[in-house]
């Protein structure tokens, strides 16, 4: 039987329901609204949504729920370019609102330039979970590499911003800040930089990372 389909409306359906009842998720949905949300919130929305789904793949993936206990090609394919497209519909739709109305604080009235879902980053996971004879033993590659997949849709969103309002004339400033009990890597990137004056890693995080990049117009 091809589990597929059912397996993936059920993943999409426990996501939209944690997303959905998430207490700051919904706090910072309000602020949003109130065009208050910087991409600081932006930052903590995709980490919590990243966060969320990893929680969904755990509780409802695992070897034996799979046949000859294989996450098969077919399979990992529709169900995470599933998921994650709706990852990168949640946190893309939220930083558009974000950078929408930063340019209006600012009196500009230029609409956001929104990212491509990084397909490759996607494909790397679904080739890298179906290659696995026992499911179990690279689960992992559900959890944090999904983590910092959500956060990286925010800083290409800022990237993409920060080089297009850089070559209309403006200048735009970064902030990279740390998160406590960072590395020494992490630790040298920190501080406000004005484009295109920034160090080559300013985006750039690795595992665990819950560093975050700001921008205003």
């Amino acid at each position: 039987n091809d589990i597929a389909p059912e397996l993936l409306e059920k993943l999409l359906y426990k996501f939209k329901e944690k997303t959905k009842k998430h207490e700051r998720l919904r706090a910072l949905d309000e602020m949003l609204k109130s065009k208050t949300a910087t991409y600081k919130e932006a930052n903590e929305y995709s980490i919590i949504v990243g966060e969320l789904l990893a929680e969904v793949f755990k509780e409802n993936l695992s070897s034996e729920s799979l046949p000859d206990k294989k996450m098969y090609f077919n399979i990992a394919e529709r169900i995470l370019n599933g998921t994650m497209e709706e990852n990168y519909n949640l946190v893309s739709n939220y930083s558009t609102e974000v950078q929408e109305a930063l340019n209006s604080t600012a009196g500009m009235g230029l609409k956001a330039v929104k990212p491509p879902l990084n397909q490759d980053r996607v494909d790397g996971i679904i080739v890298r979970v179906s290659s696995a004879e026992d499911f179990d033993d690279i689960k992992w590659i559900l959890d944090e590499p999904v983590k910092n997949f959500s956060q990286s849709i925010v800083d290409e969103f800022i990237k993409l911003n920060v080089e297009f309002h850089n070559d209309i004339g403006l200048s735009p400033k970064i902030i990279r800040r740390e998160a406590g009990g960072c590395c020494d890597w992490c630790r040298e990137l920190v501080g406000e930089y004005e484009y295109p004056d920034v160090p080559d890693d300013i985006y750039r995080r690795h595992r665990y990372c819950r560093c975050t990049v700001d921008y205003y117009p």
